[in-house]
């Protein structure tokens, strides 16, 4: 009975993880089936590499390079804030902090990832965006940097969590080794368990880096919305979720615009995909 049970669990998970990889296949074909149609006015170049946006003048002009590279600079915003600070706080977690504080750490940061984005946008606006405004005496605080921290505070939970798990996982016996040769509590952390906690920390930072690409209602709230070529991080951007939250409901079905926001989910779709599997890799590479 109890053999039969297990079996019956095994098929269960089997089911849904097949479930789970025929959905996906289902969502990317859905996307390529309404995507595609724009490449039959405008080529896959002048798509991606066309410098402006307004996708309801006549002719239409459908170039995505100004969205494509919004979203790249306000993700490399969020990753240079983020990455220090997350790997940093899950090595106090993991090796320095005593019980009640990590317990406490740990919870707050749980706390963090449970926040709603619509509602640290909403925070965003009230307090992060004059003060950058002020900061930087510029005429408006609706940038590519104010899009950059919040989503650095959205992308630091991921960070934290996985990397701390990641240092937890190596053997006690490599820092005990390391302290009984000589070395400090600092050059055991920083010589022997970071290098082999590498992988899972490049793992946790891919992760982290593959939510904040994926983010929309907080950088749609807080970088200004401006489909123009991005010429300093002091500047309003979009992204390409912002593009397709804000545009889709006013597109007309079966219009070029309509077919381009999917074909820009198409381009979300591949960047996502590329990071995961980047992820994936690093942790298989650890195992």
């Amino acid at each position: 009975m109890r053999k039969f049970k297990e079996s019956l669990i095994e098929k269960l998970i089997f089911i849904c993880g097949l479930a789970s990889v025929f959905f996906v296949a289902l969502i990317f074909l859905f996307l390529l089936k309404e995507g595609l149609a724009v490449f039959k006015t405008i080529g896959p170049f002048k798509f991606l590499l066309g410098k402006s946006w307004y996708p309801i003048s006549e002719p239409p002009q459908l170039g995505i390079l100004p969205l494509i590279l919004g979203s790249l600079l306000v993700t490399l915003g969020a990753a240079v804030i983020s990455l220090p600070i997350g790997v940093g706080c899950a090595i106090y977690i993991a090796e320095i902090a005593p019980l009640k504080t990590k317990e406490t750490l740990k919870a707050g940061i749980e706390l963090l990832a449970a926040i709603p984005s619509v509602v640290l946008g909403f925070i965003g606006m009230v307090t992060l965006v004059p003060l950058v405004k002020a900061v930087f005496h510029l005429p408006t605080g609706l940038t590519a940097l104010s899009g950059s921290i919040m989503l650095a505070f959205m992308a630091m939970p991921t960070i934290v969590s996985i990397a701390e798990d990641a240092l937890y996982s190596v053997p006690k016996t490599y820092k005990e080794g390391a302290l009984a040769l000589g070395a400090t509590h600092w050059q055991a952390i920083w010589r022997v368990m970071l290098p082999a906690a590498s992988s899972g920390i490049l793992a946790a930072i891919m992760l982290g880096i593959g939510r904040v690409i994926g983010e929309t209602m907080a950088v749609m709230m807080i970088t200004g919305n401006a489909a123009a070529m991005p010429n300093s991080i002091l500047a309003p951007v979009r992204t390409l979720t912002a593009t397709i939250a804000a545009e889709m409901g006013e597109a007309v079905v079966g219009s070029e615009h309509y077919f381009a926001l999917f074909a820009v989910g198409i381009v979300l779709f591949v960047i996502s995909f590329a990071i995961n599997v980047t992820a994936d890799l690093c942790l298989h590479k650890r195992q």
